[in-house]
C-alpha cells in the first residue's frame, strides 16, 4: 500500500477501536450509565422547578417543604422507629432544614415475598382519579386480599367518582372446630411421661431446631421530598437475613407487588445516600392522596405521612414498617 493508504488506515484505527469498545461495553455498565444520566436529568428538573410556597394539600394532595417537615415531625413523634437525617452536606437541599433532609427507618422486617400475598389475591377495585387534562379520569387499582396485610380500604372508605361509597367485600366466617371437653387419655398411652431430667436437657441446639428459626430479610426505608412532584418519595435498600449481604435489584423486586415492578417501582439513585435503591415513582402520589384525603373528615397535614404510608403499603405489603395511627373517614356523599 502507498503512504497515503497507510496514513488513512492509521487515522481510522482509533475510530475502529472506539466502536469496538462501545460494542463490547458490558450491559450492566450501560445500565449504570443510563441510571446516572436519568439521575442527572431528574436533579436538573428538580433544580429548575420553583419551590411550592402555598399549601395545596387539600386541592392537589401535595405538600410544601414546610408541610413535609410538619408531617415528618408528626411521624417521628408518633412512631419512634422513624427519625430525621441530614445526609451528605454536599447534597443538601436548600428548601429543607439541614438536619431534616429525609426520614429513615432501619432494619424493617420483611418475612415473606410479595408473591405469597398475591396468591391470596381476591380482586381489585379501580378508584377514579380526576385529572386536569381532556383525557378523562385515570384509575388506581386497590387490591382486595384474603389475608394480611390490611387492605387500604380497611382504614379508609373509598368512594367512586360520583361520590358513592364502594362496598367492601366481606370475607366468609371461619368455622371453628368443636373440641371435646376432656382429652382422650388413650392418646397418651404411648407417651413416656417420666423422663430423666438430665437426659431431657439438650447440650447443643440441633440443626433441625436451627432450621426452624425464621430468617428474615430487612430493609432501610427512607422518605425524601420530591420538589418536582411536590410529594414524599419512598426509597428502599434491602439486606439478606444475615443483616449485611445486600439484596440485588431482582431480589428487592420480589418484595414488590408484581403489577408495580419496573413500572411504578424502579431502581434509582438516592438523592442523599450512595448506592442504587428501589424507589416508588411519585408521579401519581398527589392525585391518589387528593382522592383519599377528600374522603376523610377534617384531614390535616399532620396526618399526611400516615395516610401516605398506608397507601404505599399496597405496593410493598410484606415490608412491615410502622405507620400506626387511628384515622376515621367520613362516608357521607359530598354535595
Amino acid at each position: 500500500p502507498t503512504t497515503k493508504e497507510h496514513h488513512r488506515a492509521d487515522s481510522l484505527s482509533p475510530l475502529r477501536r472506539t466502536s469496538l469498545k462501545h460494542i463490547l461495553l458490558p450491559l450492566h455498565a450501560r445500565t449504570v450509565s443510563h441510571t446516572r444520566m436519568a439521575s442527572y436529568l431528574r436533579q436538573a428538573r428538580e433544580w429548575a422547578t420553583p419551590t411550592l410556597k402555598d399549601s395545596a394539600f387539600l386541592t392537589r394532595g401535595v405538600l410544601t417543604p414546610e408541610e413535609f417537615v410538619r408531617a415528618g415531625d408528626e411521624l417521628v413523634y408518633k412512631c419512634p422507629t422513624w427519625s430525621w437525617a441530614g445526609g451528605d452536606s454536599v447534597k443538601l437541599r436548600s428548601h429543607l432544614p439541614k438536619d431534616k433532609q429525609y426520614l429513615i427507618t432501619r432494619n424493617v422486617p420483611c418475612p415473606e415475598r410479595a408473591s405469597e400475598i398475591e396468591n391470596a389475591f381476591l380482586g381489585e377495585t379501580e378508584v377514579e382519579i380526576p385529572t386536569s387534562g381532556d383525557g378523562g379520569d385515570e384509575g388506581w387499582l386497590v387490591s382486595h386480599m384474603a389475608q394480611k396485610p390490611d387492605k387500604i380500604e380497611d382504614e379508609f372508605d373509598i368512594v367512586d367518582a360520583e361520590g358513592d361509597l364502594i362496598p367492601k367485600e366481606e370475607e366468609p366466617p371461619i368455622e371453628e372446630e368443636e373440641e371435646d371437653e376432656y382429652a382422650d387419655m388413650a392418646d397418651f398411652e404411648d407417651d413416656n411421661v417420666l423422663v430423666d431430667e438430665d437426659t431431657a436437657k439438650p447440650d447443643t441446639v440441633s440443626a433441625e431446631n436451627e432450621s426452624n428459626i425464621l430468617k428474615t430479610r430487612t430493609y432501610d426505608l427512607t422518605i425524601t421530598y420530591d420538589k418536582y412532584y411536590q410529594t414524599p418519595r419512598v426509597f428502599m435498600f434491602g439486606y439478606h437475613s444475615d443483616g449485611t449481604t445486600l439484596l440485588t435489584a431482582d431480589e428487592m423486586f420480589e418484595d414488590v407487588m408484581s403489577d408495580y415492578v419496573r413500572r411504578t417501582v424502579t431502581m434509582e439513585t438516592h438523592p442523599h445516600l450512595a448506592g442504587q435503591h428501589a424507589s416508588i415513582h411519585p408521579c401519581q402520589h398527589g392525585a391518589v392522596m387528593k382522592t383519599i384525603v377528600s374522603n376523610l373528615g377534617e384531614a390535616s397535614v399532620e396526618q399526611y405521612m400516615f395516610i401516605f404510608l398506608k397507601f404505599v403499603s399496597t405496593m410493598i405489603p410484606t415490608i412491615r414498617y410502622d405507620f400506626t395511627m387511628e384515622v376515621e373517614a367520613n362516608t357521607q356523599k359530598k354535595k
